[in-house]
């Protein structure tokens, strides 16, 4: 059964999702832009047996509140300093986690604080690799390193919903995503200061490229188990992300399926059936 909670840190209302015996190996699940720990519905009831799953939404994002710009800084350090203190609250102390789009450094820096927590790390699409940054990461580069009131405004278009439509159902086969998810994506998108608190976070994306030899490092050195699990047809992040980890990773898992950015809303069942493998 899963239950839905409240809790406050730093002063903010985090909402997350809970399932499973509390005398089972926890798992954390970091959900990624532009959707929330909605995107583990269909996940979590088939893991639940074998986990004590939480699922928090992050700061901005989802049930939890968006505080204002001035009161909290948007940054992806930021991001996981929040988190990291929810898996205090909740007294965690060992964890694998399963990261996601925005999820991977969020996860990645909790990991680099706490590298004896982590008892495997499960990534969909979850990227810390040059080698797995698509196209659209060349734009973004020339964005960073020449910041432009217009430029903001033109990466808003991320926020449309004709893009979020296009984030869950390209690279999968017609039919097979629900409009569901995206739906409810496209719903939060109406919020206050949901789009500049949202550029913020496109703007500090950098932060987490410049981190990615520090996250490689941190695998080279630790060596935690890990399932790297792909939308093959993910355009944001390809696939040589995922065959990437093997260069630090020897024993890294990599399991391709045939989906993209989203690939839990259509290749759910095979993906919960690597990591159970995974962490038999």
């Amino acid at each position: 059964m899963v239950k839905y909670h409240f809790t406050e840190i730093e002063g903010i209302r985090i909402f997350y999702r809970e399932a499973g015996d509390s005398d089972k190996p926890v798992m954390l699940l970091f959900h990624g832009f532009p959707s929330a720990s909605h995107m583990f519905r269909d996940l979590i009831p088939m893991l639940e047996d074998r986990f004590h799953i939480y699922a928090a939404d992050l700061p901005g994002f989802g049930q939890s509140d968006i505080p204002s710009r001035e009161d909290f800084v948007y940054t992806f350090d930021h991001l996981a300093e929040v988190m990291d203190a929810f898996r205090e609250k909740m007294g965690i102390r060992s964890f694998y986690m399963y990261v996601f789009d925005y999820g991977a450094p969020v996860g990645f820096c909790i990991a680099l604080k706490h590298p004896q927590m982590v008892r495997g790390i499960i990534s969909q699409n979850g990227n810390v690799y040059q080698e797995g940054l698509g196209e659209k990461w060349k734009a973004r580069k020339v964005y960073w390193e020449h910041p432009t009131k217009e430029l903001r405004e033109q990466y808003k278009s991320a926020f449309a919903a004709e893009t979020i439509i296009g984030q869950y159902t390209n690279g999968t086969e017609e039919g097979f995503v629900s409009p569901d998810g995206y739906s409810l994506d496209i719903l939060y998108t109406q919020k206050e200061d949901y789009a500049e608190v949202q550029s913020d976070l496109i703007f500090d994306y950098q932060s987490n490229v410049r981190m990615y030899p520090e996250f490689q490092k941190y695998l080279r050195e630790y060596q935690p188990p890990l399932l790297a699990v792909w939308g093959k047809n993910d355009p944001s992040f390809i696939p040589e992300g995922a065959l990437a980890f093997k260069k630090d990773l020897p024993n890294a898992e990599i399991h391709l399926v045939d989906s993209g950015h989203f690939a839990l809303e259509s290749r759910c069942g095979e993906i919960a059936e690597a990591i159970r493998k995974f962490t038999e």
